[in-house]
């Protein structure tokens, strides 16, 4: 038996120790089981954001979100959000957008993401071909009678916007709620939108949350176009027998919920996503509580 120094093995126990200490941080280090940056939709903190810009995105920073996705600038310029964001730690990688402003404004939102800084635009919210056939075109009925036809016109528009996107040097993508699962004739408005999209120009950000509530299984979906879905939303609902997509069942904290966030990012990591939104809509607890729960969440699981 060849005998070891003392010094060699104080050498050897304390690298042994350092390796052991990084290993036990990794999980943190990662930011979630993804391996990405935390991310966070600002939809969720959409009353207090306008209230108090600097400090709700500092406050958003502290708890460890990197990576954020607009949903409305309340009247601050590119300059101005950059620099809130970069104080708060904070980078806005995406922006949403309803169809209803992109279309008639199309070169300004484009004009506003490249001197923000934005890697996606993103259709958070479809049209119907002829809004006059309907009372309210923007509200959920609307939305849920939309017909074949609606959805095939919508998917020219996302193909146009989407080639004056990319040209100037940023990505489109779509977000979906829970009317692209339903179907007509045997097609799934969805699977019509990949297959009517062009995938040059017009990627997806799969709403896990809502797909769920839809009926649809997002592990499906993700096997099923692994190329197509570059970002996920990540958000829980607490969903009963009796929730369907047109009476939903409440929004709650990840981990509180009743969705299997497991396989759905193990089948994730498999796959080219760039980047993952937490989203929370309703609060029965102040909203920073809440979003502090789900940082958590994410930071400690893993898969």
């Amino acid at each position: 038996m060849n005998r070891i120094s003392r010094r060699t093995f104080l050498k050897t126990t304390s690298a042994s120790a350092a390796c052991a200490a990084l290993w036990n941080h990794v999980p943190r280090l990662m930011a979630n089981p993804l391996g990405l940056p935390l991310g966070l939709q600002l939809y969720s903190v959409r009353d207090i954001l306008p209230k108090d810009y600097e400090g709700t995105l500092q406050q958003l920073g502290a708890m460890g979100y990197r990576e954020v996705e607009a949903a409305g600038f309340f009247g601050h310029s590119p300059s101005e959000v950059k620099q809130a964001m970069d104080q708060a730690g904070l980078h806005c990688v995406s922006a949403h957008y309803p169809l209803k402003d992109l279309l008639p404004k199309l070169e300004e939102t484009i004009q506003y993401g490249k001197d923000l800084g934005l890697e996606y635009i993103v259709c958070a919210a479809p049209m119907l071909k002829d809004a006059s056939r309907v009372k309210e075109a923007n509200s959920r009925a609307a939305r849920e009678s939309m017909t074949l036809d609606d959805w095939r016109w919508n998917a020219d528009q996302f193909n146009h916007i989407g080639e004056r996107v990319r040209a100037a040097g940023m990505h489109f993508a779509y977000h979906n709620h829970t009317p692209e699962f339903r179907s007509e004739n045997g097609v799934v408005f969805y699977d019509e939108l990949m297959r009517v999209t062009d995938p040059a120009k017009v990627s997806m950000e799969l709403d896990c949350g809502w797909a769920v509530v839809a009926g649809a299984n997002p592990v499906d979906l993700l096997k099923r176009y692994p190329t197509r879905i570059c970002m996920l939303h990540v958000k829980e609902f607490k969903l009963t027998a009796a929730s369907t997509p047109s009476d939903p069942p409440p929004s709650t904290e990840m981990g509180r919920g009743t969705i299997d966030y497991r396989p759905i990012f193990e089948a994730a990591k498999k796959v080219s996503i760039k980047h993952a939104f937490v989203e929370q809509e309703q609060f029965d607890m102040p909203p920073m509580e809440a979003l502090k729960i789900d940082a958590d969440y994410m930071h400690a699981l893993t898969v």
